[in-house]
């Protein structure tokens, strides 16, 4: 450590005074001396007009400058923001444009494919019934022919039948055709 001699032989003189018993009254402290009041008002007046003219002209406009450099990135960044904002909502806009055409699009298919089948299945119905309608007259001219057929054949056995219940009963004969001609006026 550095010490002056002039500030060592001060400190050995306080000392000294002090081990005394500070019998001599020392001078008051510089500061809160009236005597000095009025320089320390003037370096006081000048210190705080220099510092007033350091922040009036150096540090305000650098703080200004910062203030206003941010101020504009915030205004920057809030228009970057909405104009991204309106881009997004356009985005959305589209895509639920797109998404409502599909949907409209995969209704109108749909309903496409349904009335298809639908026309499908009718001309098969039509088709099958037609099928169906000759496949009936045709059993039913078949039925009529073996209706027929039977009818004769039972208008025979029926004449056969009465001419030997007549011979059995009766003990005569009848002729077939007297006999057929019995059967047909009973139907």
């Amino acid at each position: 450590m550095f010490v002056s001699p002039a500030f060592a032989e001060t400190a050995t003189e306080a000392a000294s005074h002090a081990a005394a018993g500070g019998a001599e009254h020392s001078p008051s402290f510089p500061p809160f001396d009236p005597a000095y009041f009025p320089s320390q008002i003037l370096w006081l007046a000048i210190v705080f007009f220099l510092f007033y003219l350091f922040l009036k002209r150096v540090a305000l406009p650098r703080i200004g400058e910062t203030l206003e450099m941010r101020r504009d990135r915030i205004a920057q960044d809030l228009d970057q923001a909405t104009q991204m904002k309106d881009e997004a909502d356009a985005a959305i806009a589209a895509y639920e444009q797109e998404l409502a055409e599909a949907k409209r699009k995969a209704a109108g298919i749909a309903q496409e494919a349904h009335d298809a089948a639908k026309a499908e299945a009718d001309a098969k119905r039509a088709e099958i019934e037609a099928t169906l309608d000759s496949k009936l007259a045709d059993a039913e001219e078949r039925i009529a022919a073996i209706k027929a057929s039977a009818m004769e054949d039972v208008g025979t056995i029926a004449a056969e039948t009465t001419s030997e219940i007549v011979k059995r009963l009766v003990g005569s004969n009848v002729g077939a055709d007297e006999a057929k001609a019995a059967v047909k006026a009973v139907r």
